[in-house]
């Protein structure tokens, strides 16, 4: 009886006297060595293989068979077919073991082993039969991890579809068109990418398809916004720091450039970092080596580099806020995403798509759009882009209406300057006699959002809001997340 060990194997031999020698050898480990089938030929046995791959775990061939197709156009095929299987190849071509130009012949074909099949005074076994059944039991195991790997492997990159399928590209404009056609060129090859754009249009959505098309796609994936990094803590968060390099550095710490070596990093508002830090990405796009607080040794490291900016990045190098040699390394291939009044068209698309994910998050119907309504959602300028829009949907599901009509659209826009139906304004707290006391949190939390909402939609960056609402970055960037405007 077979054991869930069992080491199935595949016999490629035309002698019959060969294969009786091979019967005999493993014949001590029928427990665990299981003779599968036995063909004559080669184009039988990719046969057999192209029916029943994952039946066999190795392959045992002579390498001189009948039928044409033998050798090391034979191992090639079988590999093909299945590179998780293992081969061993006996032969008699030759009885010197140390014989290297042949040996890498077979291992450069895909052969895990070979031997020889006998000198002439063995007639029962194969020569050399302790390495013989070693080497079978070694296949197995290999065979056996790299099916793993490759069972890992499509798992991994059917979740890579998955993430894709969730953060794709909307929209149907030229522009948006024109975009992913950009993105599936250049996500295959290393070079640094610069993305354009103002705030909400969705430049780390652009820089996340980048890496998730790429060859590093099943590598780490580090999107950073430069700017909400206090400036005393920048080197330390991208390049890390050693043990004792200062007070405080009680153990090692790893930067964000060595968390993504071999994938990706995403700065954005690049335009945010101060000159010293420039200098030492530079270095890292130049050299691929970074310099590590408390260290002397520099460290390699593998890194695509992608940056984004809402701000006019010529416009820094001219006022010397940025390094113009760190501003030609980043602007290799410069991508612009088009801010939502440009793509007007894709409105209903993308509020669509937004609602239908919320309702099915929520577990609800999403409510009916009138075509007025949406008429006036396309004349909206959208200050806040594609993410004051994904707002304004979130809105629509929190008012307990099935039809969204024009009057409860514009009411929805979050501007602090629209006037509502009762000729109260957005921000205004409407007190009334008799009314529906809300909890003070909530009344708290609303202001909160709409504040937020009004003061990004009215500043060129994130870090210009955080400045005119007098809030450290990291205060401000909390703040956001928690009012899920992040």
């Amino acid at each position: 009886m077979q054991t869930e060990s069992a080491i199935n194997v595949l016999l490629i031999e035309d002698e019959e006297f060969d294969v009786r020698r091979v019967k005999n050898t493993i014949e001590p480990f029928r427990d665990r060595i299981n003779l599968e089938k036995i063909v004559s030929n080669g184009n039988d046995a990719l046969a057999t293989l192209g029916a029943e791959a994952a039946n066999f775990h190795v392959v045992i061939m002579d390498f001189q068979i009948a039928g044409g197709l033998m050798g090391e156009a034979l191992i090639s095929k079988i590999r093909e077919n299945d590179s998780a299987i293992q081969i061993i190849v006996i032969t008699k071509m030759t009885v010197n073991i140390t014989d290297y130009h042949f040996a890498n012949r077979l291992l450069k074909a895909g052969a895990f082993w070979y031997c020889t099949k006998y000198p002439g005074d063995i007639e029962d076994y194969i020569y050399q039969p302790t390495d013989f059944i070693l080497s079978i039991f070694n296949a197995f195991e290999k065979c056996r991890l790299e099916r793993e790997r490759i069972y890992s492997n499509q798992k991994f990159i059917k979740t890579v579809r998955d993430i894709l399928n969730q953060k794709k590209l909307i929209g149907e404009h030229p522009s948006i068109l024109k975009l992913r056609e950009e993105i599936r060129k250049y996500s295959q090859s290393n070079v640094s990418i610069f993305i354009r754009g103002s705030s909400g249009t969705g430049k780390e959505l652009v820089a996340f398809n980048l890496h998730y098309n790429s060859p590093r796609c099943l590598e780490n994936f580090v999107p950073i916004n430069c700017g909400s990094l206090p400036n005393d803590l920048i080197e330390s968060e991208l390049f890390g720091y050693e043990k004792g390099a200062f007070t405080g550095a009680d153990k090692r710490k790893s930067g964000l450039f060595e968390i993504a070596n071999k994938g990706t990093i995403f700065l954005d508002e690049i335009t945010e970092l101060p000159l010293t830090a420039q200098v030492k990405l530079l270095r890292v796009l130049q050299e691929g080596e970074l310099e590590k607080i408390g260290r002397t040794e520099k460290i390699k490291v593998d890194v695509r580099v992608i940056a984004a900016s809402n701000r006019n990045i010529e416009e820094e190098v001219r006022a010397k806020r940025f390094r113009e040699d760190l501003y030609y390394r980043l602007n290799v291939v410069p991508l612009y995403v088009p801010s939502l009044k440009q793509r007007f068209e894709d409105i209903p698309i993308l509020l669509d798509y937004f609602m239908n994910n919320i309702g099915r998050d929520m577990g609800i119907e999403k409510p009916k759009i009138e075509k007025e309504a949406m008429e006036a959602l396309q004349f909206h300028p959208w200050p806040g882009n594609v993410r004051e829009l994904k707002n304004v949907a979130q809105r629509f599901f929190f008012l307990d209406e099935h039809v969204i009509t024009k009057s409860i659209a514009l009411n929805c826009l979050g501007s602090f300057t629209n006037e509502s139906d009762d000729g109260t304004t957005d921000n205004e707290i409407p007190f009334t006699k008799g009314g529906e006391i809300v909890q003070l949190r909530e009344v708290e939390r609303s202001f909160r959002e709409k504040y937020f909402t009004f003061v990004r939609n009215h500043s060129g960056s994130d870090t210009e809001a955080a400045r005119k609402m007098g809030l450290a970055p990291p205060n401000y960037y909390r703040m956001a997340k928690e009012l899920g405007l992040k």
